[in-house]
């Protein structure tokens, strides 16, 4: 996977494929509702294992009813990169399983 900074055009388009995320600053960003505490914890889990998948972390935030990530990759100084798009996709992929929206 590319580590490689994407320019603002790549990161726009690739954002129109991914409704719910967002750029802020300099990092990709989505919270999720659920229905419960339980089944938001369980989203969690799910993020996490993605996460070692890959071996790129986002900053993960359980709330009661919520869970929102905030990623981008430290070793491309911070920038977003293709890694960043690869784990929103996986993300996009479980969420509704658990009844995120």
């Amino acid at each position: 996977m590319a580590v490689e900074p994407l320019s603002q055009k790549e990161i726009e388009d690739r954002l129109s494929e991914l409704p719910g995320w967002s750029l802020d600053g300099d990092r990709l960003t989505r919270a999720y509702r659920l229905g419960s505490h339980f089944a938001a914890a369980a989203l969690v889990v799910q993020v996490a294992r993605i996460q070692d998948e890959l071996d790129h972390h986002s900053e993960l935030t359980l709330g009661y009813h919520s869970v929102s990530l905030a990623v981008n990759t430290h070793s491309a100084g911070g920038a977003v990169t293709d890694l960043d798009f690869e784990l929103a996709r996986r993300v996009e992929a479980v969420a509704p399983a658990h009844g995120a929206r």
